[in-house]
């Protein structure tokens, strides 16, 4: 399938993103906050030089990067370049980081810099976060944003103000598949639904799961959802969640259709919501290597090389292959898009103590950091045009796989992953577990999500 232009891709969106960036970033042309920053606030100079200040240390609290090699790698880095500034990273399970931080801010404390999830959640602590553009333009010049894709610029802009910078870019939609497991079984990568509920059949009538999915998340369904909405109709997927467009329209119900679908015509496995995707269906694929199918983001390629040896044994192995594809939905010829988010911003605490510091820790992370954390460990996809996208230790597996990611993501993006309205995304969420369990019917869900999106404030 996509093996034939794996390489052939990946070499023609490198020299694309090479291009792209055509003027040098800021850290290599020197112009980074390492050298000058605004003022809190301000976009006045200030001198920060690298190992000429007081020692500072500034707090990093964020789920994304988590613990581990990646992030320690990028704060030695970092410690190494400026001397002066200690970083005390604070990793939390997401969860517990959003609550620990509206109790810090509140209280005019919290982390000096933090991650945050785009859409609802940075809406949610606007009054906390520092407004990063005076930063940036005195940093990189008043084109900054040109670095930049443009998807991220247009997710994070509020009225020409940016108070947080993208990190990296995930994409969903996906489905990966064991090519050899499949064809023990006589089958082939399934491109369109009809062709999942015939593999499905064949596998559970070997005594196999089906197509798995963590459906205990709400993340994943959303997701999954999401790429059989775009697939019938991107326009109304967006242009009801912006409150235009009835969730009742017959081509959002026809989504809410194929999802049920999934659960009672066997396509995902039974006890499906009572499992998360990490580490419950993750493991099962990616470290034993027991299960053909599994419903995951790009961000998956990860493993290939993550160093954890299980996932080496299935992931790097000899003679190892794994596809990552897109399902056509609604059997109409045209495989679904994908959707893409800004995994994580980076956002600073209006209230900090230590902007410059704060700053500088920023500037490293979006550039030198951001180098790290894709080519040595593929944390994410670039937010930045220039990034000189070199992945090391990649198999060949795994580089087939990336272009074929950056080929959709090119090519094939529906829109955002993440919608900015918290309550309405809660009432989509209950009502994809309805429909699972079979309480609802289509329609009946679809009224709903409208109901609530009628009282949604945007």
């Amino acid at each position: 399938m996509k093996r034939r232009l794996g390489c052939m891709v990946l070499a023609i969106l490198m020299a694309a993103s090479l291009t792209a960036g055509c003027g040098n970033s800021p850290a290599q042309t020197g112009g980074s906050a390492g050298s000058e920053a605004p003022e809190q606030g301000t976009g006045k100079n200030t001198a920060q030089s690298e190992g000429t200040q007081e020692q500072v240390t500034i707090n990093f609290q964020t789920w994304n990067p988590g613990e581990g090699a990646a992030i320690d790698e990028v704060i030695a880095a970092f410690e190494e370049k400026y001397s002066n500034i200690k970083v005390n990273h604070v990793y939390m399970p997401y969860t517990d980081h959003v609550e620990k931080l509206k109790i810090d801010l509140a209280s005019g404390e919290g982390a000096d810099v933090f991650g945050m999830q785009t859409g609802a959640t940075i809406k949610e602590f606007r009054d906390f976060e520092m407004d990063l553009t005076p930063y940036a333009e005195n940093s990189w010049g008043s084109d900054w944003q040109s670095q930049y894709m443009d998807f991220c610029m247009d997710l994070l802009n509020e009225d020409g103000h940016y108070y947080g910078l993208p990190l990296g870019l995930t994409y969903a939609g996906f489905t990966w598949a064991d090519v050899n497991m499949l064809k023990e079984y006589g089958l082939e990568v399934p491109g369109s639904y009809d062709a999942l509920k015939e593999c499905a059949r064949v596998l559970r009538e070997n005594g196999q799961y089906p197509l798995t999915i963590g459906a205990k998340d709400a993340w994943i369904n959303i997701d999954t959802w999401m790429s059989m909405a775009n697939d019938i109709n991107s326009e109304k997927l967006y242009s009801a969640i912006e409150g235009k467009t009835p969730f009742t329209d017959p081509d959002l119900v026809e989504s809410f259709r194929i999802w049920q679908s999934c659960f009672t015509e066997g396509i995902f496995q039974d006890g499906a919501l009572g499992v998360g995707v990490y580490n419950d269906t993750s493991d099962l694929f990616e470290k034993e290597g027991s299960i053909p199918m599994i419903q995951n983001g790009s961000w998956a390629a990860g493993f290939y090389v993550s160093g954890d040896p299980d996932q080496d044994k299935v992931f790097n192995s000899e003679g190892a292959d794994h596809d990552i594809f897109l399902i056509d939905w609604n059997n109409d010829g045209k495989v679904c898009p994908v959707t893409a988010s800004v995994d994580v911003c980076l956002c600073m605490n209006k209230n900090t103590k230590n902007a410059d510091a704060a700053w500088t820790f920023i500037d490293f992370m979006l550039h030198e950091g951001q180098d790290i954390l894709i080519n040595h460990y593929f944390s994410y996809c670039p937010s930045r045009k220039d990034l000189d996208l070199k992945v090391q230790g990649m198999n060949q597996d795994g580089l087939d796989n990336l272009a074929y990611i950056l080929e959709q993501a090119e090519n094939n993006l529906g829109g955002y992953r993440e919608m900015a309205y918290a309550d309405l995304k809660q009432v989509i969420s209950d009502q994809l577990t309805v429909l699972a369990l079979g309480e609802a019917t289509p329609e009946e869900a679809a009224a709903t999500i409208e109901a609530a999106s009628q009282t949604q404030s945007r």
